[in-house]
C-alpha cells in the first residue's frame, strides 16, 4: 500500500446558523453549516405537516370548471343538431 494515500483527518469545530457548534472530525480545517440537528425540524418535532385532505378538493374544483365549460359548449352544439335533423314520426300499419 501506498504511504500518505489517504488524507489527513484534523477535528474540526462545525458552526451552525442556529449558534450551536460540535466538534467532528473532516479533512476541512472548518466546517460551516445552515442546519444541525438542534434546529432541523425533523429532529427538533417542529415539523410542518403539509395539508394533503385540500388537494383533492382543489383538483376537483380545478376540473368541476372545465367541464362546466365543456357542457356550456356542447349545450349550443347539441340544439342546433336538433333544429337542422328533421323529426322522423313512426307509422305503425
Amino acid at each position: 500500500m501506498k504511504p500518505d494515500m489517504h488524507p489527513h483527518l484534523n477535528e474540526v469545530l462545525v458552526h451552525c446558523q442556529c449558534g450551536n457548534e460540535f466538534m467532528t472530525r473532516s479533512i476541512k480545517t472548518e466546517l460551516r453549516v445552515e442546519i444541525c440537528s438542534n434546529c432541523h425540524p425533523y429532529w427538533t418535532g417542529k415539523q410542518k405537516l403539509m395539508d394533503t385532505a385540500g388537494r383533492v378538493e382543489k383538483f376537483q374544483r380545478k376540473f368541476a370548471k372545465k367541464a362546466e365549460m365543456d357542457a356550456a359548449k356542447a349545450a349550443p352544439a347539441a340544439e342546433a343538431a336538433a333544429v337542422e335533423a328533421p323529426a322522423t314520426e313512426s307509422t305503425e300499419a
